[in-house]
This record gives structure tokens, C-alpha cells and sequence, in this order.
């Protein structure tokens, strides 16, 4: 269950890919499936999605999509190369100050993903701020650079707003974990290719004992397995630096070959404050996707009409009204049924698909094991197969618009011989809900007259 599977169901429902009579089809064909919406849409669209045009709206949004993303990605990790390397520019006559780093690898991250919390809870909201003041919300924009004919295929898409969001908001996860993997390639890089002498600044009043215990805080994930990424007070003394006249204390000039130690701390907070809390965003980003588009499968326009198709009768068996008896006369055929049994032997159609034959026993709430059909495209080999295949009471449908041509009357009379009783059923068009005229039945009333076969019935 994915995008592209919604976007394929909202083509395929705009298309009107498939009739009332398919659907009831498909889902008599997955009864497992009738109790779980989600999963018999999603094969609904794997059994129709060859009748898409290719490339299907879904391939093509995709592939915009993708190639869009992908270019924010390479973006967003030069950007973070390039901010790396900028915090982390050395002279060689002022040491790096590390506050610049922490800020941009710890606090930036941890203001950032509150915030995408905070839009994850306003993902319900159309025009929800947090979610539209995220990067990922402009890529909405650069659908107007699209080629016009990617418009057009665009222009009447109604996405759920929900769904909408949750798309900008894992994209948004997406391009900050690779900024921040662009900040730690630049932190490796500017490490092994420079000696860098890392310090520590500030106007602010602050102790290196201070300064200390806000470093353990932050080193509590890692300080236990990994002690050495952990400023110690000495280190934080002796790299404690105040800007008077452009020179160096002579205690920080006598130490330089300690102060590069900084580096296994940042590399540690930016591994887990701005890559591994960034990734845990991103999959809970992937969730809440994955559940929204959940949602969304439910209120494409048309899927509540496609799933009472699939899940309920076409015509049910209980007239409204007490039905009139029918009285044959001398001119009428007079073996009659007035109503069908709850089960036969063998169904079969005259050029009737065995599909349209176990959507009509589902209307009639007729029960059968065996489904045939004859005449139409079938060969005289095919129909002699299957009326050896035919025993007891066999109940045939056909079109009672279309009147019996010769073919059928021989195909029925061989069929009597090998069975013991058979209802000739004709049937209207699915768009009338198999109703038929009277005058099209006296059709087939006559014509059975003239045959005067005492195993056929008609069904009235």
C-alpha cells in the first residue's frame, strides 16, 4: 500500500474501469477479503491495473516526484557539506569554536523535529502552518515548471489533504537527515585533511564547570559505551577562549595538540542528535504516511460505491409485493416454475462468461457447484464436453432480449437427454438488474411450446 496505489485507484474509479456486474464478480471471487476494505481495493487495483494507459498518471506523478526529491537530496547534503565547512573553517590563527557546531548539530535538530511533531499533530488540518512552512511544502510549486502535458494530467488530481501533508512532511524528515549527513562528511573531511584546534567561546557567563555538566547532558547517550567523546573539565579549561587583542593565551598555545580531542564529541552529537534521532523522524514520518494514505484509500470519491458492488447482491429474491400467479393457457407453455430452488446440480449460460453465471446465482441466491459456458464463442466439441460433464437439475440462463436461434434449441435438447430437469431462466441486462419483459419471456414461452421437451421448465 503505497502512493502510487491510491493514485492508480483514483485513475482506475475516473475511468469507470469496470461494471457493477464486474465488481460483483471480483468479489465473489475474494470472499476472504470482504471484511478487510483496504486489502480488496488493493486487489481490485492489481486485477484492473493493466487496463491503465501507459504510462499511467501514478508512473509518470512518480517519476516527476522522484526526480524532484532526488534533487533536494543532492542539494541538502552539499548544503550541509558547504555549512560544515564554513563552522569549521580554520586559519590557523583562531581556533574553531565548537558552540557554532553544537548549536547547529544538537539544538537546530531538536527545534526542528519538535516542530515536525508538532506538524505530525496538525497533519489533519488543511492549512496547518507547520506543515506548509517546511521545505518540502515548495516542491507543491515546482509542479508549475512541469511540461504541460504533466499538468494536464495533474490539474483535476484532488489528493487528500491529509495524505498531502504526510507526503511533505516525511519528504521534509527525508532532505534534513541528508543535510545532516552532508555536516558529518564535512566534520570527517575537515578532521583527517586539517589539524584543526578546537575552542570554546562565549559572552555569556559561563564556568567550564558549567560548561561541563551541559556537555554530559548531551553526552548521555553515548557516554557510557564511549567515554572519550566526553569533554573532560581539563579539556574544557584548557580550551576556554577569550578574544583580547587577536592572540592566543599562552596556556591554549602550550596545549594545541589537545584541543583537536573536541572532534570525537562533535562527530558523536551529530551522529546521534542530527543523524540517528533524524532517521527515528523519518520512519515514524514512513508510519504516519503509511497510515494516512490508510485513510485516504476510503475517501477517494467512488470507493464506498465500489465496495458495496463488489459486497452486495445486484437484486435479491424477495419481491416487494406478493407476485402475481401465472395461469397458462392452451396457447402458453405449461411447465412452469413460478419460483427457483436454493440450489441445483450445474448452472450454465448461453453465451453467459461463468463470471456473469456466479453474479446471477449471487442475485437469485441460487447455490451451485459447477459453472458452464455454452453456445456463443464455444466449439460443438467444448459444449458436448460439457454436457457430459452436466447431471441432475441443471438451471440455464439466457438473454431474454435475444430469441432462441436453432443452435440453441439443439444444444437444449441434447442437454435434456443427459439430465433429469432443465430451467430455462431468461434475464434482462445488468443495467435493468436482470428485470425482462413479459413480452420477451412469451418469446421464449412459444418457442418452448413448439419444442414440447417434457425436462424443460421456464422459469417466470
Amino acid at each position: 500500500m503505497n502512493l502510487k496505489s491510491y493514485l492508480n485507484i483514483y485513475e482506475l474509479l475516473e475511468n469507470k474501469i469496470a461494471s457493477h456486474e464486474e465488481n460483483r464478480a471480483f468479489g465473489l471471487s475474494h470472499l476472504l477479503l470482504k471484511n478487510q476494505p483496504i486489502e480488496q481495493l488493493l486487489a481490485w487495483e492489481k486485477e484492473h491495473i493493466q487496463k491503465l494507459d501507459n504510462p499511467s498518471m501514478s508512473d509518470t506523478l512518480s517519476s516527476y516526484l522522484y526526480g524532484m526529491t532526488l534533487t533536494l537530496v543532492i542539494l541538502a547534503v552539499m548544503i550541509g557539506v558547504l555549512s560544515g565547512v564554513g563552522l569549521l573553517s580554520y586559519s590557523g590563527h583562531e581556533p574553531v569554536n565548537v558552540i557554532y557546531f553544537i548549536a547547529m548539530v544538537v539544538f537546530f535538530p531538536l527545534i526542528t523535529m519538535v516542530l515536525a511533531m508538532l506538524s505530525m499533530l496538525r497533519a489533519n488540518h488543511a492549512q496547518s502552518l507547520l506543515v506548509h512552512i517546511s521545505p518540502a511544502f515548495w516542491m507543491e510549486k515546482v509542479l508549475s515548471l512541469l511540461p504541460a502535458k504533466m499538468q494536464s494530467n495533474v490539474s483535476d488530481l484532488k489528493i487528500n489533504p491529509l495524505l498531502l501533508n504526510w507526503v511533505m512532511i516525511k519528504r521534509s524528515q527525508l532532505i534534513a537527515l541528508f543535510f545532516s549527513l552532508g555536516l558529518l562528511v564535512a566534520l570527517l573531511a575537515m578532521v583527517i585533511t586539517k589539524d584543526i584546534a578546537f575552542a570554546w567561546s562565549t559572552t555569556l557567563q559561563v564556568t567550564p564547570e558549567t560548561f561541563h555538566g551541559f556537555l554530559q547532558a548531551v553526552s548521555y547517550p553515548w557516554k557510557a559505551f564511549y567515554p572519550s567523546a566526553v569533554p573532560s573539565v581539563e579539556l574544557i579549561e584548557q580550551s576556554q577562549y577569550f578574544r583580547l587583542g587577536d592572540k592566543l593565551s599562552q596556556e591554549m598555545i602550550n596545549n594545541a595538540s589537545k584541543l583537536g580531542e573536541w572532534w570525537k564529541f562533535l562527530a558523536m552529537a551529530t551522529l546521534f542528535y542530527a543523524l540517528i534521532l533524524r532517521f527515528l523522524m523519518f520512519l515514524l514520518s514512513v508510519f504516519g504516511l503509511h497510515r494516512a494514505i490508510k485513510k485516504s484509500f476510503l475517501t477517494l470519491s467512488g470507493t464506498s460505491k465500489l465496495l458495496r458492488e463488489m459486497n452486495e447482491p445486484i437484486i435479491t429474491t424477495h419481491a416487494p409485493h406478493d407476485e402475481e400467479l401465472f395461469v397458462p393457457t392452451k396457447e402458453s407453455y405449461v411447465q412452469i416454475i413460478q419460483k427457483l430452488d436454493s440450489s441445483y446440480d450445474v448452472v450454465q449460460g448461453w453465451a453467459i462468461s461463468k463470471e456473469q453465471l456466479v453474479v446471477l446465482n449471487d442475485s437469485m441466491r441460487v447455490i451451485a457447484p459447477k459453472f458452464f459456458e455454452v453456445g456463443g464463442v464455444n466449439s460443438f466439441e467444448e459444449d458436448a464436453d460439457i454436457i457430459a460433464k452436466s447431471r441432475g437439475e441443471v438451471l440455464f440462463f439466457v438473454k431474454g432480449w435475444e430469441p432462441p436461434t436453432m443452435d440453441f434449441v439443439d444444444y437444449l435438447l441434447e442437454l435434456s437427454h443427459s439430465v433429469e430437469k432443465v430451467i430455462i431462466m431468461p434475464i434482462g441486462t445488468v443495467e435493468n438488474n436482470y428485470e425482462i419483459k413479459q413480452s420477451a419471456i412469451d418469446v421464449w414461452d412459444r418457442k418452448l411450446t413448439q419444442i414440447n421437451e417434457e425436462k424443460v421448465w421456464l422459469k417466470r
